[in-house]
C-alpha cells in the first residue's frame, strides 16, 4: 500500500472563549499520508447531506487517521497491537457512515 499519493497537514488550534485563536505555543500540527483522497471523500459525504458539514469533515479525517493507526497496529511489535480488534470495529462503523446510498 503506497501512501505517497496523498499527503495532508493537520493543524489543531484551540479557539479562546472570545473567538480568537490562542496565542503562544498552542497549535498541534503534523503530517499524515494516506492512500485515500480525503477531499473527494468529503465532497461525496456532503453530497449525501446525512450529517452536518463539521460532522462530515470529522468523520472523513478521523477515519483516515484511524486507518493509518490500524495499519501500524497490525505489526506484531507495535505497542498498539492490542487495539486492533476495536479499531477494526470502529473503522467499519465509520466507513458505513460514508457509504453512498
Amino acid at each position: 500500500m503506497s501512501y505517497s499519493k496523498h499527503r495532508y497537514r493537520i493543524t489543531v488550534t484551540p479557539i479562546e472563549t472570545d473567538g480568537k485563536q490562542c496565542s503562544g505555543r498552542c497549535t498541534i500540527e503534523f503530517e499524515q499520508r494516506s492512500q485515500y483522497n480525503w477531499m473527494r471523500q468529503l465532497e461525496s459525504a456532503q453530497s449525501q447531506r446525512r450529517l452536518s458539514c463539521n460532522d462530515d469533515a470529522s468523520v472523513v479525517v478521523v477515519t483516515g487517521l484511524l486507518e493509518t493507526l490500524a495499519e501500524s497496529t497490525a505489526r506484531p511489535d507495535s505497542p498498539l497491537a492490542t487495539l486492533q480488534p476495536e479499531l477494526d470495529q470502529l473503522l467499519h462503523k465509520l466507513q458505513q457512515l460514508q457509504v453512498t446510498d
